[in-house]
């Protein structure tokens, strides 16, 4: 009795499914997509690889070996050599993008940079002081600028200069 009772509940419950309230959506669902065709582009023309022979290329630089810039007349080996001797400053300790320029105050009729250090620390620096790890020497500070000249080391060994700023944060 049960199980007539389970196979006539099931088949009611079937057909109450089967009605045609949804048939809109049905409708919708297969014409939404007739009338549809995709393009594809064709595919880009590929130029065939020409191999470089390295023989043949006599007077050209050899590719592995790292290149230097061409030393400019008067320039010495050694002529933008930081001064190894000189006591460093507190602020070369640290990476100059850790460094945020936060004020500006004269002292003196002379322009100082308030600048905060990545701990929280607030540093007043001016021209001619040094900052970041890159041999960085203060070269002017305006109020909404500090300008930098960084020396740097390239692979060759020699020391090349690179000038950088640090802009006053709003």
């Amino acid at each position: 009795m049960r199980l007539a009772c389970l196979l006539l509940f099931t088949s009611l419950f079937l057909s109450a499914c089967a009605n045609e309230e949804l048939q809109d959506l049905r409708d919708f669902v297969k014409d939404t997509g007739s009338g549809m065709r995709g393009k594809v582009d064709p595919t880009p023309e590929i130029k065939p690889y020409e191999p470089f022979v390295y023989d043949n290329a006599i007077g050209s630089p050899d590719p592995f070996k790292p290149r230097k810039p061409e030393a400019k007349s008067g320039d010495l080996p050694g002529l933008n050599q930081p001064d190894m001797k000189r006591r460093r400053e507190a602020l070369e300790e640290l990476p100059l993008e850790s460094l945020k320029m936060v004020g500006f105050l004269y002292k003196d009729k002379v322009g100082h940079a308030i600048v905060r250090s990545s701990d929280g620390k607030l540093h007043r620096v001016k021209a001619g002081n040094y900052l970041g790890s890159n041999f960085g020497q203060i070269i002017s500070v305006t109020e909404t600028e500090i300008k930098i000249k960084e020396i740097m080391q390239d692979s060759a060994g020699d020391w090349t200069e690179r000038m950088g700023s640090l802009q006053l944060m709003e």
